[in-house]
């Protein structure tokens, strides 16, 4: 049997006055996956996780977290299971990383002379730099900080509001790698970007959001079936005029010319021998086989096309 949803939202909306920040927004977490909330800045994505602790409660609908209310009075459990990191983590400057985390381990609880103050921060890399004041971090190491003092307390579910805002690429890959590594080892992650790149390969489920209400849900894999139903190759050729024929072979569903030769939708990717040999027997070189992945980007375009279509 297949563990219960480790985060539950339904029909959740929530304004601050005439604003409207979550309309009618509905999502499940699965335990132990990584899920994307995606959308553009003013979407939802942080009212969302906001909600999620206990922070707001919303005005209609439901939100159950391991179960809990979070914002009953039971919503303290809630919290303790938790590792929060906002889009500008709130650090003290004037005190070093070791006291940062030293501070977070008490109000967790935590004893601090064994809380895993060290184990932490070596799993961001930042261990060597904890006898430092925050005040002369980068940016990039600050995150690292905020990532730490998050796991500090072995939280259950793990909450990144744009955890990569402002890194450099770099930066950015060692954050994402990171967070990939807390979801291998069984904890609970949900994110919120706007960066479709840091999506990619990352999310098992991906929520794209738009004002404030949920637009599509599903894995990577579903939501490819979902809007390309039909698998893709992109051909090309030195004579171009060649790729006109192939709407006439057996298995093609629909030939798309464009500046990059010929997009053909085929009813199954086995078919692709053979539309390379009918191009070759009709003299044209083949300069381009390519089976077409859509990306998250392309996911993400066409399903506000789709939406802004009349």
């Amino acid at each position: 049997m297949a563990d219960a949803p480790v985060v539950v939202l339904g029909h959740v909306r929530r304004s601050f006055g005439s604003v409207v920040a979550l309309a009618d927004l509905s999502l499940e977490v699965p335990a132990g996956s990584v899920t994307v909330l995606l959308g553009p800045n003013g979407a939802g994505k942080t009212t969302a996780l906001r909600v999620i602790t206990g922070a707001l409660a919303p005005e209609a609908g439901s939100v159950s977290v391991f179960g809990i209310s979070p914002s009953g009075p039971d919503g303290e459990h809630v919290r303790l299971r938790c590792g929060v990191v906002s889009a500008k983590p709130a650090l003290y400057d004037r005190l070093t990383g070791f006291d940062n985390l030293r501070f977070a381990a008490e109000l967790w609880n935590l004893d601090p002379k064994t809380a895993p103050i060290t184990e932490s921060a070596a799993r961001f890399g930042i261990d060597d730099s904890l006898s430092l004041r925050v005040g002369s971090y980068s940016t990039g190491m600050k995150t690292r900080l905020a990532l730490a003092r998050a796991i500090l307390p072995n939280p259950d579910l793990l909450l990144l509001d744009e955890p990569t805002s402002g890194l450099d690429p770099e930066s950015s890959q060692a954050v994402l790698a990171l967070i990939d590594e807390l979801a291998e080892s069984g904890k609970t992650v949900l994110m919120c970007t706007h960066l479709l790149m840091e999506a990619e390969g990352l999310a098992d489920q991906v929520v794209m959001l738009e004002g404030g209400s949920d637009v599509v849900s599903g894995t990577p894999g579903e939501l490819v079936s979902r809007y390309w139903p039909q698998p893709q190759v992109i051909l090309d050729a030195e004579d171009r005029s060649a790729l006109d024929g192939l709407a006439a072979l057996a298995g093609v569903v629909n030939v798309v010319r464009n500046g990059g030769g010929a997009v053909v939708d085929l009813d199954d990717l086995a078919r692709i021998p053979d539309l390379v040999a009918h191009l070759v027997a009709g003299g044209s070189r083949v300069t381009r086989v390519t089976p077409h992945e859509p990306t998250l980007e392309e996911l993400y375009l066409t399903v506000r096309s789709r939406r802004a279509a009349p």
